[in-house]
């Protein structure tokens, strides 16, 4: 089966950092596609895939169905949030393994599925929930939250150093009507800043859409709380391994691995993040801000 719903980053690397044994059992705690679950499960691991969208299990298990049918290999799915991963695993049977895959952010099939309001290019709700049963929206946000809320959202989320007038200009436009639609508040992002040089890839909603995303499921803090449950979950030798794409991740996950490694608790196998080669990025562009970081339970 293809990867028309998510490309795997790092795939190679992650099954290598994980380090996988055949019959011991480990989790892939944001399943998206099932591409670094099928490849764990073809080295010879049992897997429990957890994802929190809907879509992505359906996608995942007709794919594991064809490409590791069960009865010759061990994989089980459920829904949830990988906040919830003691809890999670537990039910599942998984609570002491030998591996643990955190793959952040979102996959290529939210992006460019129009209705999950992901993408600044598409005409589409503000939407941006990674699962259903979430009640406040990106349109939420934008409509409801004062400027000063909005500033503070961008920065602290985003990184946008141009919040401020982002904004103002958000302000000024949903005085008239409410912003509704994904290209709609891209529009008013681009008329609101300087226009990008020549060299620049990198869309001026990206910042501010990355914020709302964030906020709109609580990714940080899920991350916070799935860390030390994780490592609860690993039995001594096994390893964690987090793949991030933006600061804000990847430094969450880097102290959570500083902090165990200072009080003895593990050992950090990658002093610096592992990123993709260049012709990973070549083929997949979405993979060029990924940094992989991985530790060992002692």
């Amino acid at each position: 089966m293809t990867n028309e719903y998510h490309t795997p980053v790092l795939l190679k690397e992650a099954i290598e950092l994980l380090n996988v044994k055949k019959g011991e059992r480990y989790i892939d705690a944001t399943l998206g596609g099932g591409g670094h679950s099928e490849a764990i499960i073809k080295a010879g691991g049992e897997v429990l895939g957890i994802d929190r969208d809907p879509e992505a299990l359906e996608f995942s298990g007709k794919r594991l169905s064809q490409a590791c049918p069960l009865g010759a290999f061990r994989w089980t799915l459920i829904e949830g949030n990988f906040g919830q991963i003691g809890d999670l695993a537990g039910k599942a049977g998984f609570d002491q393994v030998k591996g643990i895959l955190f793959d952040l952010g979102v996959s290529s099939h939210q992006l460019e599925t129009g209705e999950r309001g992901f993408s600044f290019n598409k005409e589409a709700d503000l939407d941006m929930r990674m699962s259903p049963g979430l009640k406040v929206t990106a349109r939420d946000l934008i409509n409801g939250l004062n400027e000063g809320e909005l500033i503070e959202l961008f920065t602290k989320l985003g990184g946008e150093h141009r919040s401020r007038s982002i904004a103002a200009a958000i302000c000024r436009a949903r005085t008239t009507s409410p912003i509704e639609k994904c290209d709609q508040l891209a529009t008013i992002i681009l008329k609101s800043v300087p226009a990008r040089g020549k060299y620049d890839r990198t869309h001026p909603a990206t910042r501010v859409f990355q914020a709302l995303r964030i906020a709109v499921n609580d990714e940080l803090n899920n991350l916070k709380e799935a860390l030390p449950s994780a490592l609860g979950l690993l039995k001594p030798g096994g390893r964690l391994v987090a793949i991030s794409f933006h600061s804000l991740e990847d430094r969450i996950v880097k102290d959570f691995i500083k902090e165990k490694e200072n009080s003895g608790e593990i050992n950090n196998l990658t002093g610096s993040p592992i990123t993709p080669s260049r012709e990973e990025v070549e083929a997949n562009p979405r993979a060029r801000s990924a940094k992989m970081r991985g530790a060992e339970k002692k």
